[in-house]
């Protein structure tokens, strides 16, 4: 036994300075060369940071465009998802109320054209982007608010559109897009 348990010690302390040490100040090295410098990318307005770009934001004003609902309250330690299905009737409930909301404050819609992210919450429940479809979805009730065309939305949703790094799947940070909204003239 004797001659098992030295070299069992000696892998578990390299182990764990392998993994509590080395591995750590590796990402942190590489997170360096990250936007943000391993510490986020933050959005800024006149110098003041008005939020984080990796991070879901709540937006429930009419004058701006809405993210993907959160599980989580938009607060980034409490990050997970509800874990409900589609056969847990208090979901179903919750589900409805997000459709309800959503067509309460965008009349021109049609229940059937809401895309899912507009009413459903991701994994993480921080999710910081919504689809273009999800972005134009919401033209016509920002729009009338503030009192500005459509096409020009469009133009703006047009130019926040980011390609996807796995595929051809595009995505609109909401935060980022809203900063350029409240900067039109």
């Amino acid at each position: 036994m004797k001659k098992y348990l030295f070299p069992s010690l000696m892998i578990t302390v390299v182990f764990i300075v392998i993994c509590s040490v080395i591995y750590p100040l590796l990402i942190a090295g590489i997170a360096k060369f990250a936007p943000g410098g391993g510490k986020g990318e933050t959005i800024s307005v006149n110098g003041k940071v008005v939020g984080y770009a990796n991070v879901g934001q709540k937006f429930t004003a009419d004058k701006y465009f809405w993210g993907r609902p959160s599980a989580a309250g938009y607060n980034a330690a409490a990050s997970a998802g509800s874990n409900k299905g589609p056969s847990d009737s208090a979901y179903l409930k919750q589900l409805q109320a997000a459709i309800d909301t959503f067509l309460v404050h965008n009349p021109t819609v049609k229940k059937e054209e809401i895309p899912s992210e507009m009413v459903t919450a991701s994994g993480s429940g921080l999710d910081p982007d919504i689809t273009p479809q999800g972005a134009l979805i919401q033209v016509d009730r920002i729009a009338a608010v503030r009192k500005i065309k459509a096409e020009q939305l469009i133009a703006l949703i047009n130019s926040h559109i980011e390609k996807s790094v796995l595929g051809p799947k595009e995505k609109i940070n909401v935060l980022k897009l809203n900063v350029a909204l409240d900067n039109l003239k």
